[in-house]
C-alpha cells in the first residue's frame, strides 16, 4: 500500500508505523484488533498528520467504526477501494481472500452486496500467503502448491478475485498463473488513486520534497530485507517505539 501511495503521490511525506511486535492481527479477536488500532492511530496523531490510511485489511474490516467514532481525522480503509474496483469490473462472480479476521468480519461481502446486489461471493482465508511473501517464496513449487490449496475451490467459479491482504500482491503472478483469466483486484492501487483525488479536491496536496519516516514496535529478524521487498527501495532511518505498547 505504501509503495502504491509513494508512486501515486510522490510529493507527499509519509509517516509509516508497523506494529511488528503484535502482529499478526489477523488471528486476534475483534476487541483486541480495535484496541491495537486505536493505539496505532494515537501514535500517528503525534506527528500532526493530515490523513490516515489503515493499510491493514484486518483493521479495515474490524475497527473502522471505532476509529472514525473516536478520531476527528479522515481515515481511509482498504474495504472501499476494493469494493470500488470490483464494481468497476462489471462482473458478478467475486472471490475474496484474506486473513481469518478479515473473512470472518464479512465486511467486504456486506459492502459488495450493497453495490452489486446480485453478486455471487465466494470467500477463503489464505493465512500461509503471509509467510510466503515475507520469505520471498512467491514463485516456484512451494508457492504453487499453497496457491492451489487455497484457491482450488474458487477456480472456475469466480471472475474477480480481491487480494484482501497487503502481502498478497507479492504472490499475484503465481495466483494469476493458477487462476488464469480471473481479474485480480489490488485495493492498494485503488486507495492511492482515491487519496490523490481526495487531497486534490480538499486542496491538501503537497509540493514536496517528501520525507519518509518509518516507525516499528519491534525489529523482527530480516525486517530490512522484507521491507525492501515490499517497498522496492532501501529502508533507512527505521526507529523503534515500545513505551506505549501494552
Amino acid at each position: 500500500v505504501v509503495r502504491e501511495i509513494m508512486g501515486e503521490l510522490p510529493d507527499e511525506s509519509i509517516i509509516y508505523f508497523g506494529d511488528t511486535a503484535r502482529v499478526p492481527y489477523g488471528t486476534k479477536s475483534k476487541e483486541t484488533i480495535e484496541k491495537f488500532a486505536v493505539e496505532d492511530v494515537e501514535f500517528l496523531l503525534k506527528f500532526n498528520v493530515k490523513i490516515i490510511v489503515s493499510a491493514c485489511f484486518t483493521v479495515s474490516s474490524n475497527a473502522m467504526d471505532v476509529l472514525r467514532g473516536k478520531f476527528n481525522i479522515p481515515i481511509f480503509d482498504m474495504i472501499e477501494p476494493g469494493v470500488r474496483a470490483v464494481k468497476r469490473t462489471g462482473k458478478r462472480r467475486i472471490g475474496i481472500i484474506g486473513t481469518y479476521a478479515t473473512i470472518e468480519s464479512r465486511a467486504y461481502e456486506k459492502r459488495i452486496r450493497e453495490e452489486v446486489p446480485d453478486a455471487e461471493i465466494f470467500t477463503r482465508p489464505a493465512p500461509l500467503f503471509v509467510p510466503l511473501a515475507e520469505e520471498g517464496k512467491t514463485r516456484g513449487k512451494i508457492a504453487e502448491l499453497v496457491v492451489e490449496e487455497y484457491l482450488k475451490e474458487l477456480k472456475g467459479r469466480v471472475e474477480v478475485l480481491v487480494l484482501g491482504c497487503t502481502h498478497y500482491p507479492l504472490l499475484k503472478e503465481t495466483i494469476k498463473d493458477y487462476m488464469e483469466d480471473v481479474i485480480l483486484v489490488e485495493p492498494g492501487k485503488e486507495v492511492a488513486g482515491m487519496l490523490k483525488e481526495y487531497l486534490g479536491k480538499e486542496g491538501l496536496l503537497s509540493s514536496g520534497p517528501p520525507r519518509y519516516s518509518f516507525y516499528l514496535s519491534d525489529i523482527p529478524r530480516k525486517f530490512g530485507e522484507i521491507g525492501e521487498r515490499f517497498l522496492g527501495r532501501k529502508l533507512e532511518g527505521i526507529r523503534v517505539v515500545r513505551e506505549w505498547i501494552t
